[in-house]
């Protein structure tokens, strides 16, 4: 028989979320990752809420004002998933061999995502043991008719 704990592990993992490529410039250096924590948090100003696991590099980049790219994975979209699953260090090329569109001061936006959100930081804040960036969008599109990839987890103790 399972645990209480275990039980509301397993309820708080089916909360269904999408899976994004968020991408982010800091320069001349760029990276991207995938994310699945990111949500609208307002309509006025239209922002989104992205949370990052407090060890997370990216955190360094995305200071008040960072441009960073929500690029919104379509529906079975598995090679994006396993190129940016891995994750990358800071000094590593995040995109080498996909198509990407740039748009004046946005981070990458990649071609086959099925849209995309131009943010810029607008906020953080510390909570529990990840790092909540809220971002004002400034602009996006779709890219491409599809349904978004949606994804739930077996435990809301890991991703």
């Amino acid at each position: 028989m399972k645990s209480p704990a275990e039980t509301m592990s397993a309820a708080i993992g089916r909360i269904p979320s999408g899976l994004f490529i968020l991408t982010t410039r800091q320069g001349d250096r760029e990276t991207g990752m995938l994310a699945s924590w990111i949500q609208q948090c307002s309509f006025d100003p239209p922002q989104v809420s992205a949370a990052f696991a407090k060890e997370r590099w990216t955190l360094d980049w995305l200071t008040e004002g960072a441009a960073f790219s929500i690029n919104v994975l379509p529906e079975g979209e598995k090679k994006l998933i396993a190129h940016f699953g891995k994750g990358f260090d800071p000094e590593e090329a995040a995109f080498e061999g996909l198509k990407l569109h740039r748009e004046g001061e946005a981070a990458p936006i990649l071609a086959a995502a099925h849209a995309y959100l131009d943010c810029r930081v607008a906020n953080r804040f510390e909570v529990g043991d990840h790092v909540l960036v809220i971002g004002r969008v400034v602009g996006g599109k779709i890219l491409h008719d599809a349904r978004p990839a949606t994804h739930v987890r077996r435990s809301g103790k890991h991703y």
